[in-house]
């Protein structure tokens, strides 16, 4: 009896609105799979994803981004344009690791006109360079990242989410109007970083150097922040030279071990936690502090505007090394 081959583009009720391609990608994944003899649970573990993930993709719930597609086709032993004609174009412009910058802002998946949907999200990435990333514009979450490079890179508007990242360079990088939520940031560099209008909740900032980044419009909150780092409202061990402090807030912030240098302007601490916080050479104007304590600031060599000077006199802190602005 002759067997019918499946119709690839056969889309249950269920799934009618799943696209073609997503459904063909996923057949064609559970098929290398299957030819492998690996268990899509062994097929996550070496992806770092979860099994359900990988159901979904072979159900064609759901497709992989262009970055797992390349690992896909090196476990399952075939070329990348085994999963679809549609990647035949996009396989030939990849370029070697560390040029993501092309892959990113100018394949598609077929279709004229229309970007990939980039999601970096439950990846383990370690020793990775991504110098140069641009058009991201997606999620980044629920990731492990250490010793990874993003310098020069344009990470604007992300959210990023429940990620662990240690030890990375971001120098140069554009985060602004990012969200930054509940993630551990250790050992990074953020040297030159345009942070402006970015916002920082719940997560443990510590020994980051922000050298020369601009926190305009900065909100820290419901963390930490230690010389530029955040602990569920705490920063702390980093160092943040140079750095500009324009409308930046520190809401519910615990502040620990470090130094504000430079002008201050407009800047806003409410329910603070202050431990071994050093303002020097600092200029601080429009300033407003609303905690209950001030006693772990200390002031060397500093200027304060008349309003900010009574905000700190409220708050009893010490007012040694501030001298009234004329």
């Amino acid at each position: 009896m002759l067997k019918m081959k499946p119709d690839i583009f056969a889309v249950s009720n269920k799934q009618k609105d799943v696209p073609m391609e997503t459904k063909l990608i996923g057949n064609k994944i559970a098929e290398a799979r299957k030819k492998t003899t690996i268990s899509q649970a062994q097929l996550a573990e070496r992806l770092f994803i979860s099994p359900q993930a990988v159901g979904k993709w072979e159900r064609g719930e759901s497709m992989p981004d262009i970055i797992t597609l390349n690992r896909l086709a090196e476990i399952l032993g075939v070329d990348l344009n085994y999963f679809s004609e549609n990647f035949q174009s996009v396989a030939a412009e990849i370029e070697p690791v560390g040029s993501v910058d092309k892959q990113t802002a100018e394949m598609s998946y077929g279709k004229p006109g229309k970007k990939l949907n980039w999601d970096m999200s439950q990846g383990n990435w370690l020793d990775a360079d991504f110098s140069g990333l641009k058009n991201l514009h997606e999620k980044f979450s629920s990731s492990n990242m250490q010793r990874c490079k993003f310098i020069g890179s344009e990470l604007s508007g992300l959210l990023l989410k429940n990620n662990n990242i240690d030890s990375c360079d971001f120098s140069g990088s554009d985060f602004s109007s990012s969200h930054i939520q509940n993630s551990n940031l250790a050992n990074n560099l953020f040297k030159d970083c345009s942070l402006k209008e970015t916002e920082f909740s719940g997560s443990y900032i510590y020994g980051c150097d922000f050298t020369g980044a601009d926190f305009t419009g900065v909100v820290i909150k419901s963390g930490g922040f230690s010389g530029v780092a955040v602990k569920t409202g705490s920063l702390e061990k980093n160092t943040s030279a140079d750095a500009v402090w324009n409308r930046t807030s520190f809401i519910d912030t615990q502040i620990a071990d470090i130094v504000f240098a430079g002008a201050l302007e407009d800047c806003y601490f409410e329910n603070c936690a202050f431990k071994r916080v050093t303002f020097r050479n600092a200029t601080l104007t429009n300033t407003f502090f609303k905690n209950k304590s001030l006693k772990g600031i200390r002031f060397i060599d500093c200027q304060a505007d008349r309003l900010t000077y009574e905000f700190l006199k409220n708050g009893k802190a010490d007012l040694t090394g501030i001298t009234l602005l004329t």
